[in-house]
């Protein structure tokens, strides 16, 4: 068995022979885990470098938290933010650069500087212009799966079926972006674990991942020291890297495309191990 489909990104072409690593760099100073961690564009550039040693295959630049609860910063802030990074890393790593944003303007910036990926986690409901924006730039375009806004999330979230009221969403998201003019093969989905989503429902969406994989879109995972595992191993964030492993592995052995996380070595030789006992590699 091997995994097949490809993501075009610019003028890059990401192929999943293998489970692809995208690593979280949040230039923010109140990100769950690594907020204030990067010290202005120096410390990114120096965390860059790191996982660029490490292997990572996307650099996923952030600048505002959307972590549940967090209340939004001004967009002229996240720009202020992400784009001398954006730029930064552009000139210096021959590696693709995504932009965690669900703002047009910061995108657009963005994808001028450099960036060749738009990784969106309103999934075009902030602003359908993101559509548009991918389409005319040739930019892959992440549409994630979240309860909006990021505020209120996880007031007491209710699904009738969480694994098909995800798919079903994201599949009709995903219509819209090609009805924008967004090529099939530069869109990716997201389940957004996390994002709106109690213990229940992000264990059923995990067990479950194949279902979305169905869809016929690479699909993406951002497990990476979640409250979630914290529910469950009780530990802090800080000590949540095992069992950011296990859900790894779980998930490269299932046939997930990529994981964004924040400990790209470690994470590079879990999904290598399960790579190769799950896949012909």
């Amino acid at each position: 068995m091997a995994r097949c489909r490809t993501l075009r990104a610019g003028e890059r072409v990401l192929e999943f022979s293998r489970t692809r690593i995208m690593g979280i760099l949040n230039v923010t100073p109140d990100s769950f885990f690594d907020g204030g961690r990067l010290k202005g564009v120096d410390g990114a550039v120096e965390a860059a470098a790191a996982m660029v040693a490490a292997g990572v295959d996307v650099l996923d630049v952030g600048g505002e938290s959307t972590r549940p609860g967090a209340d939004p910063v001004s967009a002229q802030e996240e720009l202020d933010r992400v784009l001398p990074v954006v730029q930064a890393l552009a000139s210096r790593f021959d590696v693709p650069i995504s932009v965690d944003t669900y703002r047009f303007d910061t995108a657009r910036e963005a994808v001028d500087a450099g960036a060749v990926i738009i990784n969106d986690v309103s999934a075009g409901r902030q602003d359908q212009r993101m559509f548009s924006l991918a389409a005319k730039t040739g930019a892959a375009l992440v549409l994630m799966h979240a309860l909006w806004p990021p505020k209120t999330m996880q007031d007491a979230p209710e699904y009738v079926d969480v694994v098909e009221d995800v798919a079903a969403f994201l599949s009709q998201t995903a219509s819209l972006a090609r009805a924008f003019g967004v090529p099939e093969d530069r869109i990716m989905l997201d389940p957004g674990i996390g994002f709106g989503k109690t213990l229940a429902h992000n264990l059923e969406l995990l067990r479950s991942i194949q279902f979305l994989i169905g869809c016929g879109y690479p699909v993406l995972v951002g497990p990476s020291r979640k409250r979630f595992l914290g529910d469950l191993t009780g530990k802090p964030v800080e000590d949540r890297l095992l069992a950011t492993a296990a859900v790894t592995a779980l998930l490269a052995a299932q046939g997930v495309h990529m994981v964004r996380v924040h400990d790209v070595a470690a994470m590079k030789d879990v999904a290598r191990v399960a790579d190769a006992l799950a896949w012909d590699i």
